[in-house]
């Protein structure tokens, strides 16, 4: 999972994703900005076919916490 978010990263802010570690923050690692960080969201969902709750998004601050909560969807 973490590898997909590392490629789905580098569409939306310019990093390299051997930058991105599965403790980088989105804002203030990656310079993600909340439009951003929403499209993301939404594309995640469409390729993983899951529902992202927009209550528990904000709560995701880093790589790592979204790919336990994708991964955690996907087998729920």
């Amino acid at each position: 999972m973490i590898d997909k978010l590392k490629e789905m990263i580098t569409n939306y802010v310019e990093v390299d994703e051997s930058e991105i570690t599965e403790g980088s923050r989105f804002a203030e690692d990656l310079g993600f900005n909340s439009y951003d960080f929403m499209c993301m969201l939404g594309d995640l969902e469409d390729e993983l076919d899951v529902e992202i709750e927009e209550s528990e998004a904000f709560k995701l601050k880093t790589v790592g916490e979204l790919a336990g909560y994708l991964e955690g969807l996907a087998n729920g």
